[in-house]
């Protein structure tokens, strides 16, 4: 199913781009609506083999059909409510101070086609109908799903669920395309018709993505989600008012075997920390299977340069076997080493290590975590805090770093499991990811949205969001003529 003709692919979303776009709102929700009731529908089939083809289990595979859907009917709502379309209306005003002022309104529209580049570990929600295939359709834009080569007897059964709901919602022909290859997948990047890309992946294969992206003769926006460590930070009071603070942690590591985006990898708490119930929390864990052989030779590898690394002290080493199926079953690896020995071995601890493994850090002082925070973690997704609520004013340096340097900002409480909501930030700085956007959360869809205005148009022209009549209902700001004399006088309205 890899030969497939890219150019007619593309052709059919740039057909459909403007009619999707001119949808009513109604109806594209309506139309999301659809999809998420046909994949509820399919479920029991799609995580049958869901779970043949990545190891994951039933009740994490049942959960992400759950969020899945759910989240298709929350970008529904969105797309009812119209806020999203930022739509902004100005008066003429003769005497605007600045000089004349024209009709000028502005709306968000969609960018057109768009290509996401599924993800192996999520074989549901970041994958052919994940969040951003549903924010990419929520805005209005045709989509291609590149599907992931770890599943795709899973991706071609959902694709199929997807299209036919689309198709039965009458959306436009050429609406929802699947491809399948990594030259496939290039291609259709280089392709003049692609407007915007998503992906969620590896740093090499990300970065790899994102350097064609911006060399094409007309560059486009690249959203890559590309790896992150997400620290976590504990400090003398927690470790003494969280008797849970390890196992926690350990069971955070252990969950769908580490191959998480926010696994937290690396832990730090004071130097005089017991850490023993760590190797307890780890004993006696079932070994779980890594997503396909590839993905287990990399931890495999991964895990054994840790264990190697200068100043390392093995907690819990964990176990990994290999069946006959070069498939890899592993249990939880956690390691210690001070703050220096984790400084001076650089990426051989530093790195991501993909899988159920992950380093607890020993520091000196407090006082000294947020310097170190800011030198050996530039971009992450997450990072966390645990702190009594009498150490506020001890950790607000340390919180300061790590607003800087990730995405979410916890306190308490482990990154993994991820809610999605419309303050969600599921992105960072690089080199989490290659544009710090969001991939969760109803605030995912301005990323396949672009700004125009329009001046001095005929009612007749302007898009329904822009029309004084608003035959869509969506809200409208309005700036009103004669305000800006009172610039300045802090009235509210400009």
């Amino acid at each position: 199913m890899t030969e497939i003709d890219i150019d007619a692919v593309a052709a059919r979303a740039e057909a459909a781009a403007r009619p999707f776009a001119g949808t009513a709102p109604r109806e594209r929700a309506a139309a999301l609506t659809a999809v998420a009731d046909a994949l509820d529908a399919a479920a029991p089939r799609l995580i049958e083999i869901a779970m043949r083809e990545t190891g994951l289990t039933e009740a994490r595979l049942t959960g992400e059909v759950r969020r899945t859907s759910n989240q298709l009917r929350l970008f529904a709502e969105t797309i009812v409510d119209g806020s999203y379309l930022d739509a902004r209306i100005d008066a003429p005003d003769p005497d605007y101070v600045i000089g004349p002022r024209p009709d000028v309104r502005r709306v968000l529209e969609p960018v057109g086609p768009v290509l996401n580049f599924a993800a192996s570990n999520f074989p549901f929600a970041f994958s052919v109908a994940g969040g951003d295939s549903a924010a990419a359709l929520a805005a209005g834009c045709p989509l291609i799903v590149k599907a992931h080569s770890g599943h795709l007897e899973l991706s071609r059964a959902t694709a199929e669920v997807v299209e036919r709901a689309l198709v039965e919602a009458g959306m436009p022909d050429g609406v929802f395309q699947l491809i399948e290859g990594q030259a496939n997948g290039t291609a259709m990047l280089e392709h003049p018709a692609i407007r915007a890309a998503a992906f969620t992946g590896s740093g090499r294969v990300g970065r790899m993505l994102a350097d064609i992206a911006a060399a094409r003769p007309r560059p486009i926006p690249f959203y890559g989600e590309l790896g992150s460590v997400n620290p976590a930070y504990a400090t003398a009071g927690a470790v003494r008012a969280e008797p849970d603070l390890l196992a926690g942690f350990v069971a955070s590591v252990a969950g769908s075997a580490g191959q998480l985006c926010t696994k937290p990898g690396f832990l730090f708490v004071p130097s005089d920390a017991d850490l023993g119930e760590v190797s307890r929390a780890a004993t006696g864990l079932p070994e779980h299977r890594l997503l396909n052989p590839g993905i287990g030779r990399a931890f495999e590898g991964r895990r054994a340069e840790v264990l190697s690394a200068e100043g390392v002290h093995v907690l819990a080493e964990g176990e990994l076997r290999v069946d006959d199926d070069e498939q890899r079953w592993a249990t939880p690896t956690i390691v210690e080493v001070s703050a220096s020995d984790l400084e001076a071995a650089g990426d051989a601890l530093l790195e991501e290590s993909f899988g159920p493994l992950s380093v607890i850090v020993r520091y000196d002082d407090l006082d000294e975590l947020p310097a170190l925070h800011e030198r050996l973690f530039p971009g992450n997704l997450t990072s966390t805090v645990h702190a009594t609520d009498d150490e506020a004013d001890a950790v607000r340096p340390l919180v300061d770093a790590l607003s800087e340097t990730s995405g979410r900002v916890l306190f308490g409480g482990w990154p993994t499991g991820v809610s999605v909501t419309s303050a969600m930030q599921h992105g960072g700085p690089y080199p989490a990811t290659t544009t710090d956007a969001t991939s969760v959360g109803t605030a995912a869809i301005t990323r396949f949205l672009r700004g125009v205005a329009y001046q001095n148009a005929p009612q007749s022209l302007l898009p329904e969001p822009l029309q004084d009549a608003n035959p869509w209902g969506v809200p409208q700001r309005r700036g009103e003529a004669g305000l800006s004399s009172g610039w300045g006088s802090l009235q509210g309205r400009y």
